[in-house]
């Protein structure tokens, strides 16, 4: 099996990063990756200040899939997600959010303990940990993105549906498709209001396959028996409503309902959900059951 080390660290998803890996399709791989700050937090004498001004976000990678070309779809299922034994959350006041840009609020760092798919959040508090994949994604084809930025290429999506058990389909840009990923949270509540999760190191073992020609120009989402449309734009607005055309171009392209029955569908079975707010890009989704997809005899693994 393929194992990528987490030294192969990035910073921006580029066409112009060298390899540190090459797989086929059908191949699994393991990517052993950093927290996002770059394990710097993990010593009790470290300060976010001192140490770690931003969130650095490196990822693992990328990898090279061979024969992946520009208008594929690269399939990433995750079949799983280990996570290391101490994790970095982060804080400030709910209520301060509106008022940081007039006064200095203090950010605040605490470690947490995880022990048997446990996170000790506090002395009389410990909640079991869903391991997720906050940066995933493939080289753009123009200017580098930071692996801090989400968008269309994927990137810092922070979406906890992006988890053990589902499957990721993201655009091909470039050749190879250049992957790359890290940012694992062991726990993270939807929109990700305080700019972190429980930021911890670990390794993720992908299975990797090309769906040739689609022109797939957007992340999407297969998991928990759900088919999820993912946008990232500059507000939650503008984010809410691109999760939202996509899942309706889904539905009148390829399940072939009129844009009225799939207006109707949605607002009456698709759920809308922030991913995260905290970055200068938003994330939103949209869900839909794939048991409605079924009825209406349509299978995602099929597009």
């Amino acid at each position: 099996m393929l194992i990528i080390d987490r030294v192969n660290m990035i910073h921006y998803m580029s066409k112009d990063n060298a390899p540190a890996a090459r797989c086929k399709s059908g191949d699994t791989v393991i990517f052993h990756t950093y927290d996002c700050f770059q394990n710097k937090l993990l010593p009790d004498n470290a300060s976010i200040k001192a140490d770690c001004p931003s969130l650095s976000n490196p990822a693992t990678g990328p990898l090279y899939v061979e024969g992946a070309l520009p208008g594929d779809t690269l399939k990433v299922e995750i079949l799983n997600i280990l996570v290391g034994p101490l994790g970095i959350g982060g804080s400030e006041p709910i209520g301060t959010f509106q008022n940081k840009m007039v006064e200095p609020i203090e950010y605040k760092i605490k470690r947490i303990q995880v022990e048997d798919g446990f996170a000790h959040i506090f002395d009389n508090l410990s909640v079991p940990i869903e391991p997720m994949i906050g940066v995933i994604g493939v080289a753009p084809l123009e200017m580098p993105i930071r692996t801090i930025i989400p968008g269309n290429h994927g990137g810092n999506m922070d979406c906890r549906q992006i988890k053990k058990g589902a499957t990721l389909y993201l655009p091909v840009f470039v050749e190879g498709a250049l992957l790359a990923m890290g940012d694992l949270h062991a726990l993270m509540g939807d929109g990700e209001i305080s700019e972190c999760g429980l930021e911890i190191e670990g390794s993720v073992e992908v299975r990797i396959s090309i769906i040739p020609k689609t022109g797939r120009i957007a992340p999407a989402l297969c998991v928990d028996e759900k088919w999820i449309t993912i946008a990232s734009k500059e507000s939650l607005d503008e984010a809410a409503k691109e999760a939202t055309n996509m899942m309706a171009d889904f539905l009148t392209s390829q399940v072939n309902l009129n844009p009225y029955d799939a207006s109707l569908l949605l607002s009456l079975c698709g759920n809308l959900i922030v991913c995260q707010k905290c970055n200068s890009y938003k994330t939103m989704r949209m869900e839909l059951s794939l048991d409605i997809l079924n009825q209406l005899e349509q299978k995602p693994e099929l597009i």
